[in-house]
């Protein structure tokens, strides 16, 4: 193994949302552009370091009985071309490798059979939905993984309903800002399954730092089960209907939404298959009973800043409700 592919290794290894082991198509053509600019860097600093060095050895002697001016030089047309002339060329070279990069992933076609799916954030999570497949998820998104002999990209359309917001899975894509009333777009085409770790990059509240996301890369086979999984309505036994009640009466259907009950909430995220998350609060606990329980009696307890109320719910009214919860997969 090669020095830089082992220093690429090591840093993968210690964060999981490192942008030094890409593995989609937009993160591969980013990562190699910011090799190229820190090759360009490397040499840039060794020619100025190894003149410095230079200069400071050569003259480093000095005489006390010399009180002499060293030679006087008023002006070098050959020195003065050469650091107007390097410089320029170098700023060209990179400005048009960037602007390769930046154009390459931009102006991407879209294939008629992408995935398409709408990022929509919130403080403090992200709404995910899949307009084609009539699927809304919260802050895990999952997607296929791409064919190379048969590319299959998922297409972004990126929008805020408060404050900018920012999408960024580092080893799948470059950051891309979440605008009000200015729809963004952008592209992924993960090349290994797996989970990738992302959040929002642009401040936009107490909360930021917890607005956490995961994606999710399967087969198309695991994919197609999942889009399947979301399709139907949340079924729930009798045995939990008073935790259902509890939903229904208390003011959780004025912001969230469960297929198959009254109510059409949107200020929240989704329910309908909560338990098919392995997170809650845009990734700030496991979803276990114990932190879903801890969630619903005091949100902030989890994640100071929420803008989810604490709901003052009896023992066995909070009981009931997690119960209930629990049950939709």
């Amino acid at each position: 193994m090669s020095a830089q592919a082992f220093l690429i290794v090591f840093i993968a290894a210690l964060s999981p949302t490192t942008i030094f082991s890409p593995d989609s198509t937009p993160a591969n053509s980013i990562f190699g552009l910011s090799l190229y600019v820190l090759s360009f860097a490397a040499v840039i600093f060794v020619v100025v370091f190894s003149l410095l060095t230079y200069t400071l050895l050569k003259f480093r002697a000095h005489k006390a009985d010399d009180n002499r001016e060293p030679p006087q030089v008023y002006g070098s047309t050959q020195v003065e071309l050469a650091w107007t002339v390097i410089p320029v060329l170098i700023v060209l070279v990179l400005f048009l490798a960037s602007s390769r990069v930046i154009f390459s992933i931009q102006d991407a076609a879209k294939p008629r059979d992408a995935l398409e799916i709408t990022v929509v954030g919130h403080q403090y999570w992200w709404e995910f939905r899949y307009p084609r497949l009539y699927v809304v998820t919260a802050n895990e998104m999952h997607v296929p993984v791409s064919d190379p002999a048969h590319p299959t990209p998922t297409f972004l359309t990126l929008l805020s309903v408060d404050t900018d917001h920012s999408f960024w899975v580092p080893r799948l894509a470059g950051k891309t800002d979440l605008i009000p009333n200015h729809p963004n777009n952008m592209w992924i085409e993960p090349l290994r399954t797996g989970v990738y770790l992302g959040q929002c990059a642009q401040y936009c509240g107490v909360q930021h730092a917890k607005m956490l996301l995961r994606v999710y890369v399967q087969t198309r086979a695991e994919f197609d089960k999942w889009i399947l999984q979301q399709q139907q309505s949340a079924i729930s036994s009798d045995a939990v209907s008073r935790g259902r009640a509890v939903f229904e009466t208390f003011p959780c259907v004025d912001c969230h939404v469960v297929r198959g009950i009254a109510g059409n909430g949107r200020f929240g995220p989704d329910l309908t298959h909560l338990k098919s998350r392995q997170m809650i609060a845009s990734g700030a606990a496991l979803n276990t009973p114990e932190n879903l329980r801890k969630w619903i009696q005091d949100p902030n307890s989890i994640k100071p800043g929420a803008t989810m109320p604490a709901l003052q719910l009896s023992e066995q009214q909070l009981q009931d409700v997690v119960s209930y919860l629990e049950t939709l997969h």
